[in-house]
């Protein structure tokens, strides 16, 4: 049996560098070549091996994302500026993953109008001489919005045609809030007098997402004397809905 030993200077000359393999000639160290082509993830880890970070490579970031899903270029939503006074965290919104998959924002807010116009004859009926409501009228509405709650805001408007006998005097209101008062103080019948009167209101400060509900007019008549009655009413309700 014959044995030898070998200088390290002497075997140097027979090592050469292959694909993927750094050779210092004049070390003789042996490292992995890394390649320095974009989109290449692999790294020389913490513990000396070469790792692959999870995801590394594997991304392709598009609109609105950015990174690769390295260590060193974590997989990131692209955002802006927040350019309010409010901070985000008490005043922003909310962004979802749908059930297709794609990120949702909050949904847009709403404006949404109905409205009732009615007019309705009388046969020349007796004004009360004390606040009584000779007739009602209805709007049915409903939030159209199916998911956020609408305030509602009622416009409403009355005519009422009175017929005054001299000296005869009559008064009309929404509700029980006069609204209209007249008194002939002429020597002749006044025949249909009419005013129009208007009130705007918020009626409703959270009407559920698709509930409905029913705005009411009733219109009321008081100071009715000397003969004094009245044979038509036109109203009209509008209401407008908003959700935000």
């Amino acid at each position: 049996m014959i044995s030898a030993e070998v200088p390290c200077e002497d075997v140097r000359g027979c090592l050469s560098a292959g694909p993927g393999i750094n050779l210092d000639p004049a070390t003789g160290e042996i490292s992995a070549d890394l390649s320095e082509e974009a989109g290449n993830n692999l790294v020389v880890g913490p513990d000396g091996g070469l790792l692959v970070p999870t995801a590394g490579g594997a991304v392709l970031a598009g609109c609105g994302l950015t990174g690769d899903g390295s260590g060193s270029a974590p997989l990131a939503v692209a955002t802006g500026t927040w350019p309010y006074a409010c901070a985000p965290e008490v005043a922003g919104g909310v962004i979802v993953c749908g059930s297709d998959g794609v990120l949702r924002g909050e949904p847009r807010g709403q404006v949404n109008f109905a409205q009732l116009s009615e007019t309705r004859a009388y046969n020349d009926l007796t004004v009360p001489n004390e606040i009584t409501v000779v007739d009602t009228f209805t709007l049915n509405i409903t939030n159209p919005d199916q998911c956020r709650p609408a305030a509602v805001f009622v416009e409403r408007e009355v005519d009422v045609d009175f017929v005054l006998p001299a000296g005869a005097g009559a008064a009309y209101g929404h509700d029980t809030d006069q609204m209209y008062y007249m008194r002939n103080t002429g020597s002749s019948t006044m025949t249909d007098v009419h005013t129009q009167t208007t009130k705007l209101y918020q009626a409703l400060t959270a009407l559920a997402p698709g509930a409905g509900a029913v705005v009411q007019l009733p219109v009321s008549m008081d100071r009715g004397s000397g003969g004094a009655t009245y044979n038509r009413v036109q109203v009209f309700i509008r209401a407008i809905l908003i959700s935000l």
